[in-house]
C-alpha cells in the first residue's frame, strides 16, 4: 500500500472532455465553422486547451488569430467548468477508500490553478484533496518532477513510497522521475494511435476496479 497517491486530473481523475466539446463547438458554430466530433475533441484535452483549439480552428501559438481564439476560448471555459464534467466511473470509491485508509492523496496536473480550482470546488473535492499541485506553482511542467517532489514533501511522504496515476506519457515520465511507482489508466483521452505500453508505466488499469487493486485498497 503507497504512504500517498498523486493523481492527473484531466483524463484521469475528472472527464472534463465534454464541457471541452461543448465550449469549442459552441465558437466554431459562432464562426460559421463545421463542428468537431466528440472524439476528436477528446483525443486533445489531455494536450491541453491549445491542442482543443487548434483541433477546431487550426493555426499556433504565437499567431494573433489563434491566441485571440484561444484566450476567447479559456473565458468561455472558466464559465462551464462543472456542467458536464464528473469524476470518472468508480474514481469517487477509488478516493473513498484512500480516504478511509487515511491515505493522502493530491493531484498534479498542467492545468492551470484559474481552472483547477473552481472545478474542483464544483465536484466538492475542495475540502477533501490534499496537494494540488497546478503550473502556477512549480517553476516546470510535467514531465519535470518538480511538482510531484513537490506535492510528496507537502504530505512528508517518500516519493519511492508514493503513486503517480495518469493518462499520458508524459505523466508517467514525470513519476518515473520523481523516483514513484506509476499506474497508467488506459479509459483516459488517448491520441490517435498512441499505445499506452509505449508509456512504460510500472501497471496499468483499464478501469477504477483494477486501479483500486493495484493500490491495494
Amino acid at each position: 500500500m503507497a504512504d500517498a497517491v498523486f493523481f492527473d486530473l484531466d483524463g484521469t481523475l475528472v472527464d472534463t472532455a465534454p464541457d471541452f466539446h461543448t465550449v469549442l463547438n459552441a465558437m466554431l458554430a459562432q464562426a460559421g465553422k463545421p463542428a468537431l466530433a466528440y472524439e476528436k475533441v477528446r483525443a486533445q484535452v489531455s494536450n491541453g486547451a491549445r491542442a482543443v483549439v487548434q483541433a477546431g480552428f487550426g493555426g499556433a501559438p504565437g499567431e494573433e488569430y489563434f491566441d485571440a481564439v484561444l484566450a476567447e476560448f479559456l473565458d468561455r471555459y472558466v464559465g462551464h467548468l462543472t456542467v458536464a464534467s464528473q469524476l470518472f466511473a468508480g474514481m469517487d470509491e477509488v478516493l473513498d477508500k484512500l480516504d478511509a485508509r487515511r491515505i493522502p492523496w493530491g493531484i498534479v496536473t498542467n492545468k492551470p490553478a484559474r481552472f483547477t480550482t473552481p472545478l474542483l470546488a464544483g465536484l466538492k473535492l475542495a475540502d477533501r484533496v490534499g496537494p494540488v499541485i497546478c503550473p502556477d506553482h512549480v517553476a516546470a511542467r510535467k514531465p519535470h518532477p518538480e511538482g510531484l517532489l513537490k506535492a510528496a514533501a507537502m504530505v512528508g511522504a517518500d516519493p519511492a513510497r508514493c503513486v503517480y496515476v495518469g493518462d499520458h506519457d508524459r505523466d508517467i515520465a514525470a513519476g518515473r522521475n520523481a523516483g514513484m511507482k506509476t499506474i497508467g489508466v488506459l479509459f483516459g483521452y488517448l491520441d490517435e494511435g498512441e499505445d499506452p505500453k509505449d508509456w512504460q508505466a510500472d501497471m496499468y488499469a483499464e478501469d477504477a476496479a483494477e486501479l483500486i487493486q493495484l493500490l491495494n485498497l
